[in-house]
């Protein structure tokens, strides 16, 4: 649900996580793995945004460092404050944990983020209490409303984890992180663990909550149909970067980036009669420790060109509005419909 007046809520500027390979007893540091890789983003206020890419591309990373569940090695994360933008990388301990009411995380696992020794009861209570809602009776009453959010019975309190299905799971997952009434839910895989017909109810869930209390979803997802269906703004990323940004509908009828193009041609279709070309790519992923120069798809990129090989992209505006894509292939006929005119 994308606003008509676009406020930013997450401005994110040429973000890196790089996490150091040591060696010897002395721990010296002899390279980096490059998760993330400047990548830079505004994020606006009640919509969701996808971010899709293979897996090791860094979108699970780039998600905690967003929250700073890890810590970024340079860069900005901007978050907005009544209209003021304040870079959450440099906060305090007491202002992180303000910081943590307004941005809540929904993990991959649904099985491993609930404490399996602990009722239900107890892992909802216990964010209540570290947050300062010192009276029983408000902290049951909110339990009791957030799991009703997300269609389960509140005498569910008194159960194990190990009692619930998956996509009850998942979904007390959901309640728990909503508990604190946050304004930003990042979404790491958050249905890929459930099957088909249950993945349709939690996302359907999802959508209402988003509604109902005006959530900002950042949505990391490796199924491409999923992210269609949930996103109005779709993130590709390759190798720790920014590959193409584009509206849900435009990057799916009109995908610019080679990758992206791949990705989409991989999607099954359920129509036997319906042959869908597919376009496989050569090669294999570079390491994000030794980086290509130039454009890091370039070497199973079916359209490389020289320049490809030793000048990396910048992000540019190709198409519909908003459309940003990294490839010379869109620079190149800008510049070109320049000299033209």
């Amino acid at each position: 649900m994308t606003t008509d007046k676009k406020e930013v809520i997450f401005r994110i500027k040429d973000l890196r996580t790089w996490f150091p390979i040591t060696k010897g007893m002395f721990k010296k540091v002899v390279g980096h793995v490059k998760a993330v890789d400047g990548v830079s983003l505004d994020v606006y206020r009640g919509e969701t945004i996808g971010i899709v890419g293979e897996s090791g591309c860094g979108k699970s990373t780039f998600g905690k460092t967003a929250m700073m569940l890890e810590k970024p090695t340079s860069g900005e994360v901007l978050y907005c404050y009544d209209g003021e933008f304040k870079d959450i990388t440099k906060f305090n301990k007491e202002e992180m944990f303000e910081f943590r009411k307004k941005v809540q995380m929904v993990f991959q696992d649904p099985y491993s983020a609930l404490n399996p020794q602990k009722k239900i009861y107890s892992s909802f209570e216990e964010p209540l209490k570290v947050h300062g809602m010192t009276d029983q009776k408000e902290r049951e009453a909110t339990m009791e409303k957030v799991l009703k959010m997300v269609n389960i019975q509140p005498d569910y309190l008194m159960r194990y984890p190990h009692e619930f299905s998956g996509g009850q799971r998942q979904r007390l997952c959901i309640a728990r992180a909503l508990e604190v009434m946050p304004e930003v839910l990042i979404c790491d895989e958050p249905v890929s663990a459930l099957d088909v017909s249950i993945q349709a109810q939690v996302l359907n869930l999802m959508k209402e909550i988003q509604k109902e209390m005006n959530l900002t979803y950042l949505f990391i997802a490796h199924d491409l149909s999923v992210v269609q269906y949930m996103s109005d703004r779709i993130v590709v990323m390759y190798l720790g970067k920014i590959v193409e940004i584009a509206d849900s509908t435009a990057l799916y009828e009109e995908p610019l980036h080679p990758y992206t193009k791949a990705l989409l041609s991989a999607i099954p279709v359920a129509d036997i009669h319906i042959k869908k070309e597919r376009q496989i790519l050569e090669g294999e992923v570079p390491s994000p420790i030794h980086k290509p120069n130039g454009c890091p798809f370039h070497n199973r990129c079916p359209k490389c060109m020289e320049i490809c090989k030793t000048k990396e992209p910048d992000m540019v505006h190709y198409g519909a509005e908003g459309h940003m894509v990294a490839c010379h292939l869109y620079k190149n006929e800008e510049m070109d419909g320049e000299k033209e005119a």
